[in-house]
């Protein structure tokens, strides 16, 4: 309440018309910035064939994804911002969510999941927590507290329904929903994961939640080989594997030209996963 928050820190000092934008575009629905993204397999493929052989361990497209995501996000500390009631707030940590299929059937239940992190793992440590939370998660009869509270919620009739997520809502808006849910709710992340290259699927443009926190949608999709320029001067093109992917932003939380560097570092580190192979030494701070 009062811009008090469990989750983040209010940002006072910040751009004059940045501050007045949240007023003029009230929720995510309506400041959301659509972007598609192609990124350049044979870095990625390159990194995984090397680590398996000469390591023995079995990188997934997810592990360099989420990784890229926490080393980008700990250098780029607005897009790790939120905006609730009109006030931008900088998010106390870097943290991924995404929905995990208990079983690849279609009448087996989905769940999601929440990692959260301090910003300066690599990519191994990151890769041990994705499997560990998997793991936790696979099987049926598993049940973790989104699906308990989902559980707990749809027990009653539909219009109570209706009045506890609306009350919920408007907690979270003031500043007053129990830090026990944002800890635990999908909806409260730095970005939320859609992981559709696990079903072979195209990406998508997810929407963003109206509930919630979250600032990004990345949506990442199947490999496709298309033919690219390999050289503007000679304009040789080559056929490539490229990863697919749709970018949504929530524009209120920082200007276009802070957007699109972040989204220009974020390719760097997917196509050259090398990179994240070292510790971050110190994570960038959110000017508050």
């Amino acid at each position: 309440m009062f811009g008090l928050r469990s989750d983040g820190k209010r940002i006072k000092n910040i751009d004059p018309f940045m501050k007045i934008i949240p007023h003029i575009m009230f929720d995510r629905t309506d400041a959301m910035v659509m972007q598609s993204q192609d990124y350049d397999c044979s870095g990625i493929d390159e990194f995984i064939q090397d680590k398996r052989k000469t390591e023995g361990i079995r990188f997934s497209y997810l592990d360099i994804l989420a990784s890229a995501i926490v080393r980008t996000l700990a250098q780029r500390p607005k897009m790790n911002r939120f905006c609730v009631n009109g006030r931008v707030f900088a998010r106390n940590n870097i943290q991924v969510a995404f929905a995990i299929k208990k079983k690849l059937v279609d009448s087996a239940e989905e769940t999601t999941v929440k990692l959260t992190f301090e910003g300066t793992e690599n990519i191994y440590e990151i890769k041990e927590k994705i499997d560990a939370v998997i793991k936790e998660n696979k099987g049926v009869e598993v049940k973790n507290d989104v699906d308990k509270i989902s559980k707990i919620l749809t027990r009653v009739p539909n219009f109570l329904i209706k009045f506890m997520v609306r009350f919920l809502m408007f907690l979270d808006k003031h500043g007053m929903l129990p830090k026990s849910i944002i800890d635990v709710s999908p909806f409260h992340t730095s970005v939320f994961l859609v992981h559709l290259k696990s079903i072979k699927m195209p990406p998508v443009f997810h929407h963003i939640y109206k509930f919630g926190t979250t600032g990004t949608f990345i949506s990442i999709g199947q490999e496709k080989y298309e033919p690219v320029v390999k050289n503007r001067e000679t304009k040789e093109i080559v056929v490539k594997k490229m990863l697919k992917a749709g970018v949504v932003v929530d524009e209120r939380i920082s200007d276009g030209l802070y957007n699109s560097l972040t989204l220009r570092l974020f390719k760097q580190l997917m196509e050259n996963p090398h990179l994240l192979e070292t510790k971050l030494d110190k994570k960038v701070e959110d000017v508050k």
